[in-house]
């Protein structure tokens, strides 16, 4: 018998000797927390700056000239969207406009200009932005593999804190965290944006 083997069995007799006991997990943090629609708003807004995300605001009904608007400054031709997005969102845009699918391989997804999608809940204490999958936000290489990501955001989502926000999530459904471009820094602490996802954020809040 090799050492390992000999180590991995005596930590299978102390699992079997000594199972462990049940943990009780305390869930006294900070639950229930509000603001008011424009304090929530500068906050989150704030916390999205900081991570040199682009912010603009707009009603519902702004919307789509807004998404028009942010698409043309940055050049997009092809815009991808998630199957269940809502068709009027881009009714402005002169584009072409690809929906998405899980038959397209991921790697074809880097020739689209950028990717249109909405949210689920967002955490303005944090500046992040939850995706769960839901058929408006698609699957997790449409935000990941184009270098532009637009996201809608209703501020009637945007919660204060992070408890509050995983509130209004299930726990089943697969769960992307956003905050801010994708960026990472070097032994030099050089920044380097781009390098996991999207290089460049665009978050439009509605509301």
């Amino acid at each position: 018998m090799s050492a390992r083997e000999t180590v991995l069995g005596r930590i299978r007799d102390a699992l079997t000797l000594a199972p462990p006991a049940p943990v009780t997990i305390p869930r006294d943090y900070r639950t229930g927390r509000t603001l008011p629609d424009d304090e929530r708003y500068e906050l989150f807004a704030d916390r999205l700056l900081d991570y040199k995300a682009h912010v603009h605001r707009c009603s519902a009904d702004e919307l789509p000239a807004v998404l028009a608007r942010v698409l043309a400054d940055r050049k997009v031709v092809r815009v991808g969207v998630p199957a269940g997005l809502d068709d009027s969102w881009l009714a402005a845009f002169d584009g072409e406009i690809v929906v998405d699918s899980a038959d397209v391989p991921a790697p074809e997804l880097d020739a689209l200009d950028g990717v249109v999608t909405a949210s689920r809940v967002s955490c303005a204490e944090t500046g992040t932005i939850i995706l769960d999958g839901s058929a408006d936000q698609g699957r997790r290489a449409l935000t990941l593999v184009p270098d532009l990501h637009v996201c809608v955001v209703p501020l009637d989502t945007v919660e204060v804190g992070v408890p509050e926000a995983l509130a209004r999530l299930a726990p089943e459904r697969p769960i992307t965290l956003i905050s801010g471009p994708s960026a990472t820094s070097d032994i030099e602490l050089e920044r380097v944006e781009g390098v996991h996802g999207p290089r460049t954020l665009e978050v439009v809040i509605v509301g």
